[in-house]
């Protein structure tokens, strides 16, 4: 075989290499065709590693998810460090040198945040307080999801009648007044975090189904799903299979939105006097129970309210990055 003889690039389909040669020139064979270079495409990356790929690319989302996730850590091992680490537990009096109880004391030896008006541990119980808020905030967003993105597939795919009931449903529930109520269920029922998170759940998921509704409307007549209607999918299967994905960026982003409104309208209700009842802690009722100690002892203000911004902060900032990363028109 002639040493210039020279074979057009190679075409990879369906797994298996095809040589495209001039219309004179046979197929190499035997130790010929294996000095011949073969170039071939890199593998496609599929939808969850083009995913990871772009949301690590992402700095300021993954220092968002790591500094949440340490503060869902550190939530979640408060009775471990409350009890090993600071030997006290939330309803516990500190105590001085003396024996005397240690009111209103800053932060020091023994009591890292200082304690409060009664001489218990400041920090003990904002580990305590991050938990109640915290499931406060995740149980919000759970039930605003999922009502508000069952309703929104329901509305933006069938559409007439069902998409007018859904619609009839949201206005309703945008035009009550969410605080008023909830003072009135929080004067006639004792609240708890689960009461509390359903709720809100209850008055949070039209947001939710507003969003999804408009995504659904123009993914229904893409190409695709005519497609597999045309080859005779249900319309559970079309939902799950082709438009659910596709909507999963937004929902993620509500979901986001969900957990820090969740908790900041905790800290609202608490700071009013509403919200979780003493002695259980959260971070609203704790910034509540020291608006009077603001110039004597602001140990008992700024953790709290910290602890709020900085869990709002993050919680937006991944849910932002979350909503790159999950969206399938995007590529790396």
């Amino acid at each position: 075989m002639r040493k210039n003889e020279e074979y057009s690039d190679t075409e990879v389909t369906g797994g298996t290499r095809a040589t495209t040669m001039g219309p004179e020139r046979a197929a190499p064979s035997g130790a010929d065709a294996a000095t011949i270079p073969w170039r071939s495409r890199p593998p496609a990356r599929g939808f969850l590693a083009s995913s990871l790929r772009r949301f690590l690319r992402d700095r300021l989302s993954v220092a968002a998810l790591a500094v949440f996730g340490l503060i869902v850590v550190v939530t979640i091992a408060a009775p471990w460090l409350a009890d090993h680490v600071l030997h006290t537990t939330p309803d516990a009096f500190m105590r001085r040198a003396d024996g005397s109880i240690a009111t209103l004391q800053p932060p020091g030896p023994g009591y890292p945040l200082g304690t409060d008006e009664l001489g218990r541990d400041n920090l003990t119980r904002l580990l305590y307080a991050g938990q109640v808020s915290l499931a406060i905030g995740f149980l919000v967003a759970l039930v605003s999801v999922l009502i508000g993105t069952s309703l929104g597939l329901v509305a933006g795919f069938y559409g007439g009648r069902a998409d007018d009931v859904v619609n009839a449903l949201v206005q309703l529930v945008i035009n009550i007044p969410s605080l008023f109520v909830l003072i009135i269920l929080s004067v006639l029922f004792t609240p708890t975090v689960l009461s509390l998170a359903v709720i809100f759940g209850l008055f949070f998921w039209p947001g939710t189904t507003r969003q999804v509704r408009g995504e659904v409307l123009s993914i229904r007549s893409r190409d695709y799903v005519d497609a597999a209607r045309v080859l005779g999918a249900s319309d559970l299967r079309i939902v799950l299979r082709h438009i659910l994905p596709n909507v999963a960026s937004i929902v993620m982003v509500v979901a986001g939105i969900d957990v820090a409104a969740a908790i900041l309208s905790e800290s609202a209700l608490s700071f009013l006097g509403f919200g979780v009842p003493v002695p259980l802690s959260s971070w609203g009722n704790m910034l509540s129970g020291s608006q009077d100690s603001f110039r004597g002892a602001p140990w008992l203000v700024y953790p709290p309210g910290f602890m709020i911004f900085l869990t709002v902060l993050c919680v937006f900032l991944l849910a932002d990055g979350l909503r790159d990363t999950l969206d399938p028109r995007l590529k790396d």
